[in-house]
């Protein structure tokens, strides 16, 4: 079982909805699972139909997907857009700078980083030290 984590912390599993791979994204429209290695061009005209996008993280130390998320806020995708994998607490604020509304962590990982250190990053707008360099 998986973790939600959002900026009010920890949280249930709310999307009911079968979550399919990019291939099976024809029979079903309603949540796709990305690679972090996928083209967002595969989605196709399908974007806006898609109530949720979650973008793999086979490791920490793997930063495409944040990459990817960026790309699809800037093709126009405004539904829910979740990182899948072990994130840590620490990238917690660039996965939201990025365009991740939430991050989906194992149970294991949220034994060993507790709510209260990703609550600590919660307030990943208030940190950005580069608009603290616009002033």
């Amino acid at each position: 079982m998986s973790v939600i984590v959002t900026d009010a912390g920890f949280a249930p599993e709310d999307f009911t909805a079968p979550i399919v791979p990019l291939d099976d994204l024809a029979n079903h429209n309603g949540a796709v699972d990305l690679s972090n290695t996928a083209d967002p061009a595969a989605l196709g005209n399908q974007l806006g139909a898609l109530q949720l996008i979650r973008i793999a993280f086979p490791s920490f130390s793997d930063g495409r997907g944040f990459s990817l998320a960026q790309r699809l806020r800037r093709m126009g995708y405004t539904g829910r857009l979740r990182a899948h994998g072990p994130l840590l607490a620490d990238q917690y604020a660039m996965a939201r700078r990025s365009g991740f509304d939430e991050v989906e962590i194992p149970e294991d990982l949220a034994a060993r980083q507790p709510e209260e250190q990703w609550l600590f990053r919660a307030d990943w707008q208030k940190h950005d030290y580069q608009s603290h360099l616009k002033a």
